[in-house]
């Protein structure tokens, strides 16, 4: 059963949050996979202070990575699927907000569907990202 209890990520939980996102991208056939599972770890502590981390679960079976100052969905990755903690990170990052926007991969098309569920409007191709060369969607949604 997923947990779908939501909280604010602690320090303790970035490694966890850090593995959901190695596993995902091994289990993704066009994803090059980047950075290990401490590095991005140490990139979750470096923006701890500036961001919001929402985490499902202890341990984290997911998080959300949002940017208040940009409006900005920096990330959702979930170890579960079909078990609504997506939805229940989205609905909590919504709460009292009447604007997001995030880049998806472009091939990414679990993705995008659970994005248009969620009221995200595909608004431009923006190109590959630098790091892993996938190319990407901008996604705003309006309440």
């Amino acid at each position: 059963m997923t947990d779908l209890s939501i909280r604010e990520a602690t320090h303790a939980d970035l490694p966890a949050m850090a593995e959901i996102v190695v596993a995902w991208e091994q289990s993704t056939p066009w994803m090059n996979p980047t950075y290990s599972a401490e590095q991005i770890a140490g990139m979750f502590g470096e923006a701890f202070e500036d961001r919001i981390l929402l985490v499902a679960g202890a341990p984290a079976q997911a998080y959300l990575a949002f940017d208040p100052q940009r409006n900005r969905i920096g990330g959702l990755y979930s170890s579960v699927t079909g078990g609504g903690v997506g939805k229940a990170l989205m609905d909590k990052i919504k709460e009292g907000r009447d604007y997001l926007w995030l880049n998806t991969h472009e091939p990414n098309l679990a993705a995008q569907k659970f994005y248009k569920r969620e009221g995200f409007v595909e608004i431009s191709n923006e190109g590959a990202e630098t790091t892993n060369d996938v190319p990407e969607l901008r996604m705003e949604w309006r309440r």
